[in-house]
């Protein structure tokens, strides 16, 4: 019974997420249209993860967006660096038929902020993630954190990257989610280039942007 009402919330979460994206998305889709007087609403939506993991955890809101009929493309970072991070996403950009929204969790902000300055890109999401403006960097973020804020647990760099603190994973980055799951994640952990922290993107002002604070939506399955 514990494990399936655990089920039920990880699931509840996974709903809400995708809603609050797709109210978002759908609002976009309004303000695109008034501004170009156009009858095109935004269809593709590009899914950004953040660092130390991969692309599989938006697995749920992923199937709830293609169920309601979207265009949804994940994103897999290489996780060495911000040029390389938004290079990939710009190719994922560039695939697509049409206006697309991008929607970044926790580091993927960061990617978004600097790919979002493509001329396809109609609107960015931030859910529960680093939103910088000019000069500002995720790490800078995590320094100007609020008093009493957790930090990362993150481990002393090896070879120019950075690994979480596995026993430390599940509470820090994953802590709505099914207990199995997160202990996969922290097992499965991707190193990240210490660079991707300090590097400053260029924030675009293309298009809207929205912010969704639901902790931990995309790393449900």
């Amino acid at each position: 019974m514990k494990n399936n009402a655990m089920a039920m919330g990880v699931r509840t979460r996974i709903i809400y997420g995708a809603l609050a994206i797709m109210t978002i998305i759908l609002s976009m889709g309004e303000n695109t249209m008034a501004q170009t007087k156009s009858t095109t609403v935004v269809r593709n939506i590009i899914l950004v993860h953040g660092g130390l993991v991969d692309g599989s955890g938006w697995e749920g809101v992923y199937k709830i967006l293609k169920k309601d009929g979207y265009t949804v493309s994940i994103v897999q970072e290489p996780t060495i660096s911000l040029p390389d991070d938004a290079a990939v996403t710009k190719r994922v950009i560039d695939g697509q038929n049409g206006p697309v929204i991008l929607v970044g969790h926790s580091y993927g902000g960061v990617v978004i902020t600097e790919a979002g300055n493509d001329p396809k890109v109609a609107g960015l999401v931030y859910v529960t993630a680093f939103a910088p403006d000019k000069g500002e960097s995720a790490a800078s973020l995590i320094k100007s954190a609020p008093p009493g804020a957790p930090a990362p647990p993150i481990l002393p760099p090896q070879d120019g990257y950075i690994f979480l603190d596995k026993a430390k994973f599940p509470a820090f980055f994953a802590a709505d989610v099914n207990p199995d799951v997160a202990s996969f994640m922290a097992d499965s952990q991707r190193y990240r280039g210490v660079s991707r922290r300090s590097a400053v993107p260029s924030p675009s002002r293309r298009g809207g942007q929205s912010q969704a604070g639901s902790s931990s939506l995309p790393k449900t399955r």
